[in-house]
């Protein structure tokens, strides 16, 4: 999957107050903390699609990332031509024995040293499981590293990935995860909930707290299709102790792909950038906004050039455009407090 968004809005959870992570997750956000000026230190391992043309995947966390003085390392779980949004794709889906023969490279030469791990879609059970593998070694071998997981599966009640990559998420890649990033769909597949309200909202997300996993990022709920905006939900929990808020999304009247994967990305950078979940969600969402109201202002001009419908080349997200949301995000959007 490339994620898309109907909506051309992102979505956010937050936590307000980093004692509600438990002692041994907090390792993260204090070696960010301890090594906040020292950029050198940042160097993340990005796993997740990869096109020619087009920013999903790996082409849509890289920039930002290196924008915000992050070294990334990225290995592509496919390389296609385009997104698969376009009438035709080509392109080769990366097998889990050459996984295993990049990561050894990489471990002969003792560079496989990284403070995060970026997880986003895969397209076979035994790559997921494989990467599953390597998540579980890198974090034995450094504690502190921080791994977002972005649990790609499928969106509006449609799987597209493998059904056997279901359970490895559930049972394998999100329970090493600090940060989960799913949208509705995907919670509802990984919490065994239905999602109707804000309150099963929370206790989907509350089903995953339970399994250990600190933070979790619901990226996109929209209650009905009258609905004007989509809701972010944050949440966080230490033992009986929770933080949850929401982030209240206008919707762009256009159809994007690509921004859960820029979303994951800039989340990662701002919590280790300001070690505050709060602060770091208002920042990536303003920056996808930021990005996305661009790329809607370029298509909407290639359409009226064209003088019919966008087509999905003029919806490629305008990334490199947006340099300065990328570097400077500025938003009157702001989480609410839940509880």
């Amino acid at each position: 999957k490339e994620r898309a968004s109907q909506s051309g809005a992102a979505a956010f959870a937050a936590k307000d107050d980093r004692a509600f992570l438990s002692e041994d997750r907090l390792a993260p956000l204090r070696s960010a903390s301890n090594c906040r000026s020292m950029a050198r230190d940042y160097r993340v391992l990005s796993v997740q699609s990869h096109v020619v043309s087009g920013y999903v995947g790996n082409k849509c966390a890289c920039f930002p990332l290196q924008t915000l003085g992050f070294e990334v390392d990225f290995i592509n779980s496919v390389q296609f031509s385009n997104h698969t949004g376009y009438p035709v794709y080509k392109g080769q889906v990366l097998n889990a024995e050459e996984l295993v023969e990049l990561y050894e490279g990489l471990k002969l030469n003792r560079i496989n040293k990284y403070s995060h791990v970026l997880t986003g879609y895969v397209a076979s059970e035994s790559f997921l499981n494989k990467v599953a593998d390597i998540v579980q070694e890198l974090k034995e071998d450094n504690p502190s590293l921080m791994y977002v997981c972005d649990p790609v599966m499928g969106d509006n009640g449609k799987l597209y990935v493998p059904p056997g990559l279901v359970s490895i998420y559930r049972e394998r890649l999100v329970l090493l995860a600090d940060v989960v990033t799913p949208n509705q769909f995907e919670l509802e597949l990984l919490s065994n909930k239905t999602i109707t309200t804000e309150s099963s909202v929370l206790e989907a997300m509350d089903v995953l707290h339970e399994r250990g996993i600190p933070i979790v990022v619901l990226t996109s709920y929209r209650p009905s299709e009258s609905s004007k905006e989509i809701l972010l939900y944050g949440s966080s929990k230490k033992g009986g102790q929770r933080s949850a808020v929401k982030i209240e999304i206008p919707l762009i009247g256009a159809s994007f792909t690509g921004t859960g994967d820029l979303l994951a990305a800039c989340l990662l950078a701002w919590i280790t950038r300001t070690n505050n979940l709060k602060e770091a969600l208002e920042k990536a969402v303003a920056t996808v906004q930021g990005v996305l109201l661009k790329t809607f202002k370029h298509s909407s001009e290639k359409q009226k050039e064209a003088e019919g419908s966008v087509t999905k080349a003029a919806l490629e997200l305008r990334l490199v455009q947006s340099k300065e949301h990328i570097e400077n995000p500025h938003s009157d959007i702001r989480a609410v407090k839940i509880y």
